[in-house]
């Protein structure tokens, strides 16, 4: 199994994108993304220049139904 590192937002928000998500919405500092084809959801943190810790990471990954292998094969 692959051992996650922190990532930061932007990277982040590029590859939701890839993977076909749309920014549905914005509240403050956090983005509110959507995939219509598979009906999945997430919402990812912005704060400045801080990295998406792992924990947060693993969770979005949940959200988005994606294995931790797969999304390192994305980064």
């Amino acid at each position: 199994m692959t051992r996650l590192s922190p990532l930061s937002a932007k990277k982040l928000m590029k590859i939701l994108v890839c993977l076909g998500f749309e920014e549905i919405r914005r509240k403050g500092s956090h983005r509110f993304f959507h995939n219509f084809q598979t009906g999945l959801s997430t919402t990812v943190p912005e704060h400045g220049n801080e990295d998406v810790g792992t924990g947060l990471l693993r969770k979005i990954l949940r959200d988005i139904e994606i294995g931790v292998d797969e999304f390192e094969k994305l980064r």
